[in-house]
């Protein structure tokens, strides 16, 4: 019989953040082979004694200088990708995360790592244009039922400024009134008795979240 040989752990991160009007993800350029160069999604190995949450949190600050404890409002285990022939180097099985923030600061940016807007990105490494549009999709899904949007916004928004971050995640444009009544139905957000003042603009009415938690 052969030798049990079993496969390499690997854990991704897809981070999402809205900049002046777009949804970006963060993504690394590659320092050596395979893909050499190319951008990729920030990720590594996964070692022996350490959970997934850990060897991600340990990957993503080393590779692109964002602390996922810290940076992001919110995080999940994405998908577990294991198609054989994802990694030239042999059969590598990537535990894939998604998280979501604001004003990310990269420590230490240098040119080889940045966020780039998920509508037009370049080529990249291994299967990470799948994982991303896999991520967006969920990211989507995720917005229709839960707070989640909460994770792109200030503590205290206005009505526009939430149908705003629903607009650039979903790429599309929404009915002001219908957005407006479908949100309130759900539930999640509560007026504040604050108001946003904007120049000239009439004032607006500021909401928050009910819960911090998703």
């Amino acid at each position: 019989t052969s030798p049990y040989i079993a496969p390499t752990l690997t854990v991704d991160a897809v981070i999402f953040q809205i900049t002046n009007g777009a949804l970006e993800v963060l993504l690394i350029k590659r320092a050596d082979d395979p893909f050499k160069g190319v951008w990729a999604l920030p990720g590594g190995y996964n070692g022996a004694g350490e959970t997934t949450t850990s060897a991600l949190h340990r990957v993503v600050l080393q590779k692109a200088g964002v602390d996922t404890e810290k940076d992001l409002a919110y995080s999940e285990q994405l998908y577990t990708f294991d198609t054989v022939d994802r990694d030239p180097r042999g059969h590598a099985v990537s535990v894939t995360y998604m998280g979501c923030g604001r004003d990310i600061t990269i420590r230490d940016a240098g040119s080889h790592t940045a966020f780039l807007d998920v509508n037009n990105l370049p080529d990249l490494a291994y299967d990470h244009a799948a994982i991303i549009k896999y991520a967006h999709e969920r990211l989507q899904a995720k917005l229709t039922y839960t707070n989640a949007v909460s994770a792109f916004l200030e503590h205290k928004f206005t009505m526009t400024q939430l149908q705003s971050a629903y607009e650039i995640v979903f790429g599309r444009e929404f009915d002001k009134r219908n957005f407006r009544k479908k949100f309130l139905s759900l539930d999640l957000i509560r007026e504040t008795g604050d108001l946003w003042r904007d120049g000239a603009h009439r004032p607006a009415k500021l909401y928050e979240f009910k819960s911090k938690k998703l």
